[in-house]
């Protein structure tokens, strides 16, 4: 297993996100030494999806407001069907996201995730997998989409589903453990 001693992960959540796809990416980042934030819009706490249903509440380590990419390493972008589509309606996350691809640090995304990565415009001629239903949306954006169980795309991992977790925790750690990519921009 890689070690991430000293390595800050970005996990940019709201309200509706898929709880195992924040939680199994933070906890296997935090078990290769990795230090992880969970990053949104207002303080306090955010709250799960799990099974149709809400679910437990997360604790919010920083205002998106208050932190930018270069206070970390990496981003990771749980999905879930609410979370992405309030994120995407928020300036500021999608600037933050985008900033991470100008700066050529890896980004992860799983599941209904990816629908950010649409909106922050990163996605044209990158090889892409996410959640079938929205396929079409990426490869609109110009993404080659691609069913596998995780990709990865010069410093950009993507899986469908939390099916696809333990591949893509797998290689997130593996790309936060290379660091920038050079291929990785906007």
């Amino acid at each position: 297993m890689e070690n991430l001693n000293g390595k800050k992960v970005a996990i940019l959540a709201t309200n509706g996100f898929e709880e195992v796809e924040l939680t199994s990416p933070k906890s296997a980042l935090e078990k290769a030494g990795a230090v992880t934030h969970v990053i949104a819009p207002e303080s306090g706490k955010i709250k799960a999806w799990k099974d149709g249903n809400w679910s437990k509440e997360i604790d919010v380590d920083a205002v998106l407001s208050d932190v930018n990419v270069d206070d970390y390493h990496a981003l990771v972008l749980p999905g879930g069907v609410i979370n992405p589509d309030l994120l995407r309606r928020d300036d500021k996350a999608v600037d933050f996201i985008r900033s991470f691809f100008k700066a050529h640090k890896p980004v992860a995304a799983i599941c209904h995730g990816p629908q950010l990565l649409i909106e922050a415009e990163v996605v044209e001629g990158r090889k892409i997998t996410s959640f079938p239903s929205i396929r079409k949306d990426l490869e609109n954006a110009g993404a080659h989409w691609v069913d596998k169980e995780v990709v990865v795309d010069e410093g950009l991992v993507t899986s469908r589903s939390p099916e696809d977790l333990e591949a893509f925790n797998s290689k997130v750690i593996e790309e936060v453990a290379e660091g920038k990519h050079e291929e990785q921009t906007v």
